[in-house]
């Protein structure tokens, strides 16, 4: 017998060794409320699909779509439940899983006579999927040798899994069917595809995208956001992937076996100074018109790399002959005591009103009427404002920069003519995947960065970021990305050699949080996560990379 204490019910139960969680799920499930089904299971602190067999004693905590992880194990399920439709009805086609974007997942599929995806198309692809999940077909687990999967793989023509398995260096990986079809899937899966309930598919581009449930109503769609400059911004990065022949991370650590990793750091470099360029000389070009722009906003989420940015753009307007100053919105926080709280009673840091916005723009109207302005500097220990003598005046030739994650709310500026103002959202739009049917979350890109960033620079530990994770994205969701199709100019701040770079430094800090904490389940995904990629010396990055924001050593 094995004994399982229960998280959502702080009891314990006895049970048979090798029971599945599915069937313990019964025993516990009568003592705590849920509206929606159970899903998976986080078995001491690391997240395990319900068919899991404990043959020892267990801590497990049930957990449905509302978490981060449930919905993680629901959307991989329902992204093989695409792909095995597809296969299904055009057995030649090569479905990639491209990317995260509107509130679900961009797909192309191309079909082995080379027409185009149609409507009709989309329709038997989505009454094929209901079909399957009617029946009720089990995703079947496999633990094998990774030549095994690899030979699998290979005789399958799937070359993007074979590429990442041959480079990972696992012993043995596991792999999923369904039905008779084979895949390969990082996350724990569903038991049986009747857990799929809710989905959308819609023609969406040159390919498809497939809708996911709204995490806190799942039994609903989530909500068509249209994003189109955050569309045409990938799609330049997968172009320039191509041409490196980079599709997916196989790829990538192949290179970087082969020696290679040095020339991609200097192209990622090149490419986004390219873009840097063309911003700087379009500032430079607004400020000669009648009605001369003034104002370059700056904004975009936690761990963007907001402020190294706003260095190195205020170097290239320095090359066009330009005067940049800036400041940040951080700056006109108000005192900590007036700071907005969250439900629970802490400090809500990332709601709007944590900033003077009405002080702030009283200050940026003064300047742009060519007044002196004694622009405040907030100290973060003390939490209080403080004038320590920065005065700012606009002279002829000079733009001001203001950086900061309100930059973009209208509210912030709506007393400043349009004409004035250039938005510019900086993003982790991460291009590369693990394989085709695997694509990276730009959320991941930036807690590893944010966990290395606050580790290093002492803020705070590795288990605290994890921690407090959930309330910056939930914050990000209500003040940033509202705004980012409103920006004049998209920059892509992802780096295509940049998981490899931070891997060895990321690991030894997520090392540090003890197993016996919740936020070790976040820990044990991202350890997983980053396993697949080669590691590079950081030696190659220059002192004026982006990325040094995160990893220190910068010049900036």
């Amino acid at each position: 017998m094995v004994n399982i204490f229960c998280v959502n019910t702080q009891t314990s139960r006895t049970f048979p060794e090798g029971t599945t969680l599915m069937d313990m799920l019964p025993a516990f499930a009568a003592e705590f409320e849920t509206p929606y089904p159970i899903i998976a299971a986080k078995v001491n602190n690391v997240c395990q699909g319900l068919k899991y067999r404990a043959f020892n004693s267990r801590q497990v905590e049930f957990i449905d779509y509302t978490s981060y992880t449930g919905r993680s194990v629901y959307c991989s399920s329902l992204c093989f439940l695409l792909c095995k439709a597809a296969k299904d009805l055009f057995p030649e086609c090569k479905i990639v899983l491209r990317r995260p974007i509107s509130k679900g997942y961009f797909c192309s599929i191309d079909k082995h006579d080379g027409t185009p995806l149609t409507q009709q198309d989309v329709d038997a692809i989505n009454a094929r999927m209901r079909e399957i999940a009617d029946q009720d077909m089990p995703f079947r687990r496999h633990e094998v040798r990774t030549q095994e999967a690899i030979d699998l793989f290979e005789k399958m023509g799937y070359q993007d899994k074979v590429r990442l398995l041959q480079t990972a260096g696992d012993v043995y990986v596991n792999y999923y069917t369904l039905g008779d079809t084979p895949d390969y899937y990082y996350e724990a899966l569903l038991p049986s595809t009747g857990y799929l309930k809710v989905w959308g598919l819609t023609l969406y581009r040159d390919g498809l995208l497939l809708r996911v449930p709204n995490r806190h109503k799942p039994e609903e769609l989530a909500p068509f956001t249209e994003q189109p400059k955050t569309f045409e911004v990938f799609s330049e990065n997968l172009k320039w992937n191509k041409i490196m022949g980079l599709d997916n991370v196989g790829d990538v650590n192949l290179a970087c076996q082969r020696g290679e990793a040095g020339d991609l750091i200097k192209i990622a470099e090149a490419l986004q100074e390219k873009k840097i360029v063309q911003i700087a000389e379009e500032i430079d070009r607004r400020m000669r018109l009648e009605n001369p722009l003034k104002l370059v906003l700056i904004t975009g989420p936690s761990s963007s790399g907001k402020s190294t940015f706003c260095k190195r753009l205020s170097i290239q307007l320095k090359a066009c002959g330009l005067k940049p100053i800036s400041f940040s919105t951080d700056d006109y926080f108000v005192n900590r005591l007036d700071t907005p709280l969250l439900p629970d009673g802490s400090f809500d840091f990332d709601n709007f009103d944590t900033v003077d916005h009405e002080y702030l723009q009283s200050d940026v109207l003064k300047l742009l009427a060519g007044e002196t302005v004694e622009v405040p500097e907030y100290n973060f220990v003390t939490g209080l404002r403080e004038f320590n003598g920065k005065k700012l005046k606009l002279e002829p030739g000079m733009v001001l920069l203001i950086e900061g994650i309100h930059a973009l709310n209208p509210r912030l500026t709506d007393q400043v003519p349009e004409s004035s103002k250039y938005r510019i959202f900086i993003n982790t739009i991460t291009s590369i995947s693990l394989d085709d049917h695997n694509c990276i979350p730009t959320s991941d890109n930036r807690l590893i960065r944010r966990i290395v960033r606050d580790y290093t620079k002492g803020a705070f530990t590795a288990r605290e970021s994890i921690m407090h994770w959930p309330n910056v994205r939930r914050s990000e969701v209500q003040w940033i990305y509202p705004y980012q199709e409103c920006a004049d100019v998209l920059f892509n701040c992802s780096y295509i050699v940049e998981f490899p770079v931070i891997r060895a430094r990321a690991e030894r800090i997520l090392m540090t949080v003890p197993k016996n904490c919740p936020e070790y389940a976040e820990v044990h995904r991202l350890m997983k996560f980053l396993s697949y990629f080669t590691p590079v010396p950081e030696n190659d990055v220059p002192a004026t990379s982006l990325l040094r924001s995160f990893i220190g050593g910068s010049s900036l």
